[in-house]
């Protein structure tokens, strides 16, 4: 018999594999190269890893406090070193798991928060649909950081298969 998962126990499952996922990425970048860039209107390689990070301060956030994105206020600096950043992805993911555990899990589908919808457009997400948002976000930008990790020189770990660095047969 296949078991049936709530939603939370849903979205932790997948936001438990694509840490996984995350964590093999930061930890084949090539330490020496957090400051690449490849093109003037990018971000540096260790300002993107950052971004892994904030997603997850968001989800925090929006599962306690909230916030209010029309203020969105100054986001903190990153540490000097991708080694760092992934640190700090462990603990945010951690306080993440924590935090979605503790919750009512039936406000996660009719307490909202306000965020973008559309540029200079805000509207609401139900806190679940914004957790699945932010964890869709999280995937992008580990992709992007992949690009810049083979840029950069470095091997990309298996992902989501094989890669030309790490082949399953």
């Amino acid at each position: 018999m296949v078991e049936t998962l709530s939603p939370r126990q849903h979205f932790l499952e997948a936001l438990g594999r694509e840490h996984e996922r995350t964590m093999r990425v930061l930890r084949a970048y090539p330490e020496d190269k957090s400051d690449f860039t490849p093109h003037p209107k990018s971000p540096s390689a260790l300002d993107l890893a950052w971004k892994l990070v904030l997603g997850h301060g968001l989800m925090v956030k929006a599962l306690t406090t909230g916030f209010d994105w029309s203020n969105p206020g100054k986001s903190p600096k990153p540490p000097g070193t991708i080694a760092e950043i992934a640190g700090a992805v462990e603990r945010e993911h951690g306080r993440v798991v924590e935090t979605l555990r503790s919750v009512d899990e039936a406000r996660l589908g009719t307490d909202t928060v306000k965020f973008c919808v559309a540029p200079k457009t805000l509207g609401d997400y139900t806190k679940h649909d914004f957790l699945w948002f932010l964890l869709f976000d999280h995937v992008h930008h580990r992709g992007q950081f992949s690009v810049y990790q083979r840029m950069a020189g470095g091997k990309i770990p298996s992902i989501y298969g094989p890669s030309g660095d790490e082949p399953w047969m």
